[in-house]
């Protein structure tokens, strides 16, 4: 029992933060699958969901600001944050790109890895969900399947990008679509930023 109050908003700020990056790696996946002229409509809506995500990083920040007590430590409050906000934020950046390069239809390979970004994105939402509920075995078995998913989005990065270079005799599309590849795997890195950081806030506050 405690004797003192923490303030639990923290958590479902975690969870909203954490829910953009899901509806972001799904309007991702659409965004590749379109028509180069109706691209521009799910890269706005990617970019309303980045903004509302900035939001609510802010509403951490300013909460931690005139929170006396905190349900975790502070600078792991700030940290986790900042790193699920950069899941958004790095979404937004692959839709930024396909906005200036219009690269044409997308490989097989890149719809693939998107989806792989949407899986990931959703166990960082499934693990924060729990995080205040005193369940570390539930986030660390999230945070385990983020890892493995980056390790198959890197499979995925490396075989497809092979494919790129052997089979695109355009040097452009070449180029826009190596960036393309090496944005979707940043993003999957991360991702597993993220669950490092709640795997140590779970084993710290489990």
């Amino acid at each position: 029992m405690r004797l003192l109050p923490r303030d639990q908003k923290f958590f479902d700020l975690f969870t909203a933060s954490a829910t953009f990056s899901v509806q972001a790696a799904g309007y991702l996946i659409e965004l590749l699958q379109r028509d180069e002229d109706d691209r521009w409509a799910v890269a706005d809506t990617i970019k309303q969901l980045e903004r509302q995500a900035d939001e609510v990083t802010h509403e951490v920040v300013t909460r931690l600001d005139r929170t006396f007590i905190t349900p975790l430590d502070r600078e792991d409050i700030h940290l986790l944050a900042s790193r699920l906000d950069d899941v958004t934020d790095s979404i937004d950046g692959i839709a930024r790109r396909f906005q200036i390069f219009k690269p044409g239809p997308s490989p097989e390979g890149a719809v693939l890895m998107a989806g792989v970004v949407q899986r990931a994105a959703q166990q960082l939402l499934d693990a924060v969900r729990v995080l205040g509920n005193g369940r570390p075995r539930t986030v660390l078995a999230s945070c385990r399947e983020v890892k493995r998913l980056e390790e198959e989005g890197d499979g995925l990065y490396h075989g497809w990008l092979g494919r790129l270079f052997d089979e695109t005799t355009d040097p452009i599309r070449l180029m826009k679509w190596k960036e393309l590849y090496d944005a979707l795997e940043r993003t999957l890195d991360v991702a597993e930023d993220v669950s490092n950081v709640l795997e140590s806030v779970a084993i710290k506050h489990g």
